[in-house]
């Protein structure tokens, strides 16, 4: 069972989200808080698996609270709800450790895999702003030598070109025909090959190495 905690200053939102996840069989809504603060102050007790973050909220902000829950509890997955107008905030909340971000909105089938899927360790970046987040991370984050990229296999680049289009490691898996588990072995290559840390620094590497159109002006 994924135990999911929700953070959220609007309250409809909370009850909207725990009514969805309950629904499914294999997540279960341990805690809701209305602030950052809040948030810390519920978690130890409420012992989640993954954190549904707000950023814009008053007080402690979503991107506080990452910060600080990534720091306390760096077993906890983040998993930041955001919505078109907020690039710069997810930008900054991925930059404090968040695993992936969510649109306010989201189909609900497409919530409950991007939950299940942080909780097994996959990075969820929606498509439909990736291409204005690695612009802005590719503008302000030092990334290693884009040599390395010689040194991928051509199935490792068809994975690499993939994942920086935001795709998670099941949507990779359906579209190259693999399984997960095989897809996932291919990103921990990947990320080892190319010396980083992450999927988002991979997915800067393929943007500047010209692998992948992410569609920048």
């Amino acid at each position: 069972m994924i135990r999911v905690f929700i953070c959220d200053d609007q309250a409809v939102v909370c009850d909207g989200l725990e009514m969805i996840l309950n629904a499914d069989t294999q997540i279960e809504v341990v805690g809701t808080a209305y602030d950052g603060a809040e948030a810390l102050e519920r978690i130890p007790n409420a012992k989640p698996d993954v954190v549904l973050m707000d950023l814009k909220m008053p007080g402690m902000n979503g991107i506080q609270a990452t910060r600080e829950i990534r720091r306390k509890y760096p077993h906890i997955r983040v998993l930041v709800l955001t919505t078109y107008s907020d690039d710069e905030w997810v930008f900054d909340a991925i930059r404090s450790g968040a695993s992936g971000y969510l649109l306010k909105g989201t189909p609900r089938t497409e919530l409950t895999n991007a939950v299940k899927g942080t909780a097994a360790g996959d990075t969820h970046i929606d498509p439909g702003v990736a291409g204005k987040l690695f612009s802005q991370v590719a503008r302000s984050t030092p990334v290693a030598n884009t040599t390395v990229v010689q040194d991928l296999s051509e199935r490792e680049l068809e994975v690499l070109k993939l994942l920086a289009g935001g795709l998670t490691n099941a949507e990779i898996a359906e579209s190259l025909y693999l399984t997960k588990g095989t897809v996932r072995n291919y990103v921990s290559s990947i990320l080892a090959k190319l010396d980083v840390e992450d999927r988002t620094q991979a997915a800067i590497l393929a943007m500047r190495h010209g692998l992948v159109d992410m569609g920048l002006e």
